[in-house]
C-alpha cells in the first residue's frame, strides 16, 4: 500500500495508506459514528462535498451489497481506521476498496479515527485535502467551500415510480440528492411516485395535480438554494407537504425562517431525538451540518422534536400551510425505523385532503 496523508485546515497531519482511487482530494472533513451502514453513508447524496470519517474501528466487513446503495456516491473522500479485505456476508459482492476505486474515492486507512474525531468534535467541522505528500497549501485547503452541490447530484430528468399494489396517490418528489429508500416508504404505501429535479417550476409540479409533494435530503448549505426555496413559497399550503433533512431546512427559509451551521454537524444512525410534545425520545438517523432555528419561525409553525444533545431543531408542523418536515430520515437505511411512521401522517394528510373535495 502507497502511504498517504490528511492534512487539516489547522495544520495537523495524520499519516497513514492509501485506499481506494490513486488521487488526491479535497472536502470538508466529517465524523460518522454508525456501527453499521456505510454503504448507505457512501452512496448518500447529501455527502456531496464532504471527506467522511467512521468513528467505528472496522469498516467493509460485510462487503458490498449494491441492492443496499441509497443513490449516487458522492463523498470526496473516505477514512477509516482498519479495512477490511476479506469480508464475509452471503450477500456481499466484492470488497470495499474495490468499490471506492470503481467510484473514483480516495481515501486513507490505518490512521488514529478516534483522535481526529476528537478534534473536529472540540474544534469544529474544518478543510481538509487527502494528499500524497504532508506538504499542501494550506491556502488553497482553507478556502475550500462546499458549493453548487445539489445540482450536481440531483436527477436531470424526470422519472416515475409504481406503486406497490393498487395506486391510491400521486407524490411529487423533489430530488435535491434523494435516498433510495425514501421511493420505497411511499410505493409500499401505495403511492405512484413522479421524481421531479431539483430546478423544475412549481407550475410544472401543480400542472401534473399530485395529492402531496415530498422533499428530499441533499448536500450543502440550504441558504444557497434560492432557485429551490423560491419554488417551494409557490408550493407551500397547495398540496400536502412533507420535507426530510435539506427538505426541512429549505421549506423553513421560504417561509421566512433562518437556518445556522451547527458546530460539527450530525452524522450517524445513533442521534436522539425528542418529541416536544411529549415525553419520548427516539433513535435516528441523520446527516446535516446545518440546522433550523425554530424562533424565527413563530406565527408560522411550531417545533416538533428537537435534539437530545445540543438542543437544535428536529422538526417543524406548519398545520396552516398542511405541512410538516423532519431534520434527521425517517426512512432511515441503514439506522433504526422508529420514526417511519411519518410516511403513515403523510399518507394521511392526503386521504384527508381528498375527503374535503369529495
Amino acid at each position: 500500500m502507497k502511504k498517504g496523508y490528511l492534512v487539516l485546515s489547522n495544520g495537523t497531519v495524520f499519516e497513514g495508506w492509501k485506499i481506494g482511487a490513486d488521487k488526491e482530494s479535497m472536502g470538508e472533513v466529517v465524523f460518522n459514528t454508525g456501527c453499521v451502514g456505510y454503504l448507505e453513508t457512501l452512496t448518500d447524496p447529501s455527502y456531496d462535498g464532504q471527506i467522511v470519517t467512521q468513528t467505528f474501528p472496522m469498516i467493509g466487513i460485510y462487503g458490498v451489497i449494491p441492492e443496499d446503495f441509497e443513490g449516487k456516491c458522492a463523498v470526496k473522500g473516505y477514512i477509516v481506521r482498519e479495512l477490511c479485505d476479506t469480508p464475509s456476508n452471503f450477500r456481499s459482492q466484492g470488497i470495499l476498496d474495490d468499490f471506492l476505486k470503481s467510484q473514483g474515492v480516495c481515501g486513507l486507512c490505518g490512521i488514529d479515527t478516534r483522535q481526529l474525531t476528537r478534534i473536529l468534535r472540540e474544534q469544529g467541522v474544518m478543510n481538509g485535502k487527502i494528499s500524497d505528500t504532508p506538504d499542501c497549501d494550506m491556502d488553497e485547503i482553507k478556502n475550500y467551500r462546499v458549493t453548487n452541490v445539489v445540482a450536481a447530484v440531483s436527477s436531470t430528468e424526470t422519472y416515475i415510480y409504481e406503486a406497490e399494489g393498487e395506486r391510491k396517490y400521486n407524490v411529487a418528489l423533489i430530488d435535491y440528492g434523494a435516498k433510495h429508500n425514501i421511493i420505497r416508504c411511499l410505493q409500499k404505501r401505495a403511492c405512484c411516485v413522479k421524481e421531479y429535479p431539483y430546478d423544475t417550476t412549481a407550475e410544472t409540479i401543480l400542472a401534473d395535480n399530485p395529492d402531496g409533494v415530498m422533499l428530499s435530503n441533499g448536500p450543502g448549505d440550504p441558504a444557497e438554494d434560492l432557485i429551490c426555496i423560491e419554488q417551494i413559497e409557490k408550493l407551500i399550503g397547495k398540496v400536502p407537504l412533507f420535507g426530510i433533512c435539506l427538505g426541512h431546512q429549505l421549506t423553513a427559509l421560504a417561509l421566512g425562517g433562518k437556518t445556522v451551521k451547527l458546530k460539527y454537524g450530525h452524522h450517524g444512525a445513533n442521534q436522539p431525538v425528542r418529541d416536544a410534545k411529549g415525553t419520548r425520545t427516539f433513535i435516528t438517523s441523520q446527516n446535516h451540518g446545518y440546522a433550523v432555528v425554530a424562533e424565527s419561525l413563530k406565527g408560522k409553525g411550531t417545533e416538533s422534536f428537537f435534539n437530545a444533545n445540543d438542543g437544535s431543531n428536529e422538526g417543524m408542523d406548519y398545520p396552516d400551510y398542511n405541512a410538516f418536515t423532519v431534520q434527521f430520515h425517517p426512512e432511515a437505511c441503514g439506522g433504526p425505523k422508529d420514526m417511519e411512521y411519518l410516511f403513515d401522517r403523510f399518507i394521511q394528510m392526503m386521504e384527508d385532503k381528498k375527503n374535503a373535495e369529495k
